[in-house]
């Protein structure tokens, strides 16, 4: 039975030990948050641009631009999870 934070209660799970260390729960949280904020704020931008009474051809080459920096801003914390992600593999192996 999952407890307010998500997590499995350990009478929910019987005595299983944890498969990962105790800081990857909380790493993996805070890389999907900071994700999620990027995506965010890249979808308002978005979305306040199309909006706009610029010509088509302006609002398009301004979300070309945001699509970019939103690709080059999310990559560091991808490669972070994907990095976490293998660990999680390593230690279940």
């Amino acid at each position: 039975m999952p407890t307010t934070s998500g997590q499995f209660s350990r009478s929910a799970m019987g005595n299983a030990p944890r498969v990962y260390p105790s800081d990857i729960q909380p790493l993996l949280q805070s890389i999907l948050a900071t994700l999620a904020d990027i995506d965010q704020v890249h979808e308002t931008e978005v979305a306040i641009v199309r909006n706009s009474t610029a010509d088509e051809w302006l609002k398009q080459s301004v979300i070309r631009r945001l699509e970019e920096r939103h690709r080059e801003r999310r990559a560091p914390y991808v490669r972070q999870l994907e990095a976490v992600e293998e660990r999680i593999r390593a230690l279940a192996a």
